[in-house]
C-alpha cells in the first residue's frame, strides 16, 4: 500500500509517499522561516505561506514519484490539531484530489502522526509502549497499547516544553525559534550554576507546567545585567535546559515503571534535543527501558509520519467521507 501523506497543521507544508508504512519513497517539507521577525507564530501568515507552498511541494514530489491514481493507494492528511486556516489547506487540497482521482482519503490527528514518526523510524518498536509527545504546541505522556489504541496518562497544565524553549530564548534574545539555540549553548555551559524551580503537583504524576518555570526564569534575569547575561549565556541555557528535561524524564520512566512497560518512545519537535535524548538513554539504561528517539528529521512536523498512520489505518479499512473538517484542537482520544 502507497500513501501519500500531507501534513499541513501549523508553519510547515509537508508531502510525503509511503509504502506499506515504513519505506519512504519521496519526501518533501517547506518550513516557514516568515515568522521569526515577530518572535512567533502568525496564524495568517502561516495559512497564507501554505497555500503559496503546497503546490509547488506537490509538483517536486510527483517529479520524485510520479502521482497518479495507479502509483498511490490514498491520501492521509491531517486534519488537527492545529491552526485552523492551515490545517484547512491541506484538508481541501487532499480532498480535491481524493474526489478527482477517485481514491479513498482519511484524516489522521497530528499527535498520533509523531507517535507514528517512531514506527517509520525503527520496525523493532514494539507495543505497548508509553510514549512522551513533546513539542511547540503539545506535552503529553501516551500509553500505546497497540498502534492506533491510546490511554492518555498526562499532559500540561499550560505551556508545552517547546513554548517554554522559545519564550525563555525570547527572554534571553536568542531570536525565534528558540529551542535549537539553547540547545546549543546549553552544551558548553554549566547546569547546576542555577537551580530553577519544578512544578509540583499533589495529585498526578504525570502531569506537567512549565509556565511557572519560564516566569522563575523572566524573575531571575530581571536583576541582570546586560553584561552579566552575556558572561553567563550558556550556563543559564544549561540550568534552564536540565530542569525542562528532569521535568520531562522523570514522569515518562515513572509512567513506564508503574506500568510495567520497559519500552518508551519520544516524539515531536523537543525529541529532537540533544540534552533530553542524551537524559533519557541514561535513565532508561540505569530503569533496563528500551528507548526510542525518531530519526531527526521525523521529530518536526512532516508528510510521511502521517503517511505512516495513514497506511496503518487504511488497512484496516478506515476511511473520511468529504464531510471531514479542520478540527484545531482535536483530542488524540475522541
Amino acid at each position: 500500500m502507497r500513501i501519500l501523506g500531507i501534513e499541513t497543521s501549523c508553519d510547515e507544508t509537508a508531502l510525503a509517499v509511503v509504502e506499506d508504512g515504513r519505506k519512504v519513497l519521496c519526501e518533501f517539507v517547506y518550513s516557514q522561516v516568515e515568522h521569526a521577525e515577530f518572535g512567533g507564530i502568525v496564524p495568517e501568515i502561516a495559512s497564507r505561506q501554505q497555500i503559496r507552498k503546497i503546490g509547488p511541494l506537490f509538483q517536486a514530489c510527483n517529479e520524485a514519484f510520479p502521482l497518479a491514481p495507479n502509483t498511490i493507494d490514498g491520501i492521509a492528511v491531517t486534519c488537527g490539531p492545529g491552526l485552523v486556516g492551515s490545517l484547512l489547506v491541506g484538508l481541501n487540497f487532499a480532498k480535491g484530489l481524493a474526489y478527482g482521482w477517485e481514491l479513498p482519503f482519511l484524516g489522521i490527528n497530528h499527535l498520533e502522526g509523531h507517535i507514528f514518526a517512531n514506527y517509520l523510524s525503527d520496525d523493532s518498536i514494539l507495543s505497548p509502549f508509553i510514549c512522551l509527545i513533546v513539542s511547540g504546541g503539545h506535552t503529553m505522556i501516551v500509553k500505546v497499547n497497540d498502534w492506533c489504541d491510546y490511554d492518555v496518562l498526562g499532559s500540561t497544565r499550560d505551556d508545552a516544553a517547546g513554548e517554554a524553549y522559545d519564550k525563555v530564548a525570547k527572554l534571553l534574545g536568542l531570536g525565534y525559534p528558540g529551542g535549537g539555540r539553547i540547545d546549543s549553548l546549553a552544551a558548553g555551559g554549566d547546569p547546576a550554576f542555577h537551580r530553577f524551580p519544578a512544578a509540583k503537583f499533589k495529585t498526578g504524576g504525570y502531569q506537567f507546567s512549565f509556565s511557572g518555570l519560564k516566569t522563575a526564569v523572566a524573575m531571575y534575569l530581571k536583576d541582570k545585567t546586560e553584561s552579566f547575561i552575556g558572561d553567563h549565556l550558556a550556563d543559564i541555557c544549561a540550568s534552564f535546559q536540565a530542569r525542562v528535561v528532569d521535568m520531562l524524564v522523570s514522569p515518562t520512566i515513572s509512567a513506564a515503571k508503574d506500568h510495567q512497560i520497559n519500552t518508551v518512545a519520544i516524539g515531536g519537535g523537543v525529541a529532537a534535543n540533544s540534552g533530553l535524548r542524551r537524559e533519557f538513554e541514561r535513565r532508561a539504561a540505569a530503569e533496563k527501558i528500551r528507548v526510542f528517539f525518531p530519526d531527526l528529521k521525523y521529530c518536526t512536523d512532516n508528510g510521511a509520519m502521517i503517511a505512516a498512520a495513514g497506511c496503518y489505518r487504511m488497512q484496516r479499512g478506515e476511511r473520511s467521507d468529504f464531510s471531514l473538517t479542520a478540527t484545531p484542537y482535536l483530542p488524540l482520544i475522541s
